[in-house]
């Protein structure tokens, strides 16, 4: 119990110091309570020190070390307070490699009211992103080449597009060569905060390809996008 009363003080204190900042004028910026305080937190540790080295059963050494660990405790706490920022960043980015391929890593705002999102880049060097279309989850690879956003028959009945109304009789090349698709317009389209309404689309037969694709229909609507290293930046 003593042993954490003593880590608590250290702590406290650190906190303290690095707020008020040091030098010969810390005590002349100290009011009474905070003297007072400062006083017994330096009496209880005394205290501490001193019936770790009384004690009988603990050898000089190993009263030594005890607080040595107590001290090394302690300055790590308060250096992790001081480096918080950094930490944060370090972890944020340790966070989004952990992320799935797709998910958003961070959005961003401005005074002008532009929104931007981030999104890595898979596995398989293709750009894919968590999208909702009519309101309704689903990913859409990134494909700057298609003229169109494309969705796949399930995926398009899933957003609640009719697919018995359809009428396959636009052409559209694939890697599987020609294939014919249905017009259609989405009422929704967004990633993350980015919202973009009336998109046209295309509903692509079944089995013709094996992902939806974000076309250029919905990108050329953005303010821009850009492709730097493993990352694409979406901004609206």
């Amino acid at each position: 119990m003593k042993a954490w009363v003593v880590l608590a003080l250290l702590i406290a204190a650190g906190v303290f110091l690095l707020s008020r900042g040091g030098g010969a004028e810390l005590l002349s910026d100290l009011g009474t309570g905070e003297i007072v305080s400062l006083a017994a937190g330096l009496v209880l540790v005394t205290v501490y020190i001193f019936s770790l080295f009384s004690d009988e059963r603990t050898r000089p050494l190993q009263a030594i070390r005890y607080v040595l660990i107590w001290l090394a405790l302690g300055f790590g706490l308060v250096a992790g307070y001081s480096y918080r920022e950094e930490l944060s960043m370090v972890a944020s980015r340790v966070t989004n490699e952990l992320l799935p391929s797709g998910q958003i890593l961070s959005v961003e705002t401005n005074a002008e009211g532009e929104r931007a999102v981030r999104v890595r880049r898979r596995l398989d060097g293709h750009f894919a992103v968590r999208a909702a279309v009519n309101g309704q989850a689903m990913t859409l690879m990134v494909d700057t080449g298609a003229s169109s956003v494309v969705l796949k028959p399930a995926d398009a009945e899933r957003a609640g597009i009719d697919l018995d109304r359809l009428s396959y009789t636009v052409p559209v090349d694939t890697a599987n060569g020609t294939t014919f698709t249905a017009a259609v317009r989405l009422r929704s389209l967004s990633i993350g905060p980015l919202v973009v309404h009336d998109v046209n689309a295309l509903v692509a037969r079944p089995g013709s390809v094996k992902e939806n694709l974000l076309g250029m229909s919905f990108l050329r609507r953005l303010r821009s996008y850009e492709f730097a290293k493993d990352y694409l930046t979406l901004r609206g």
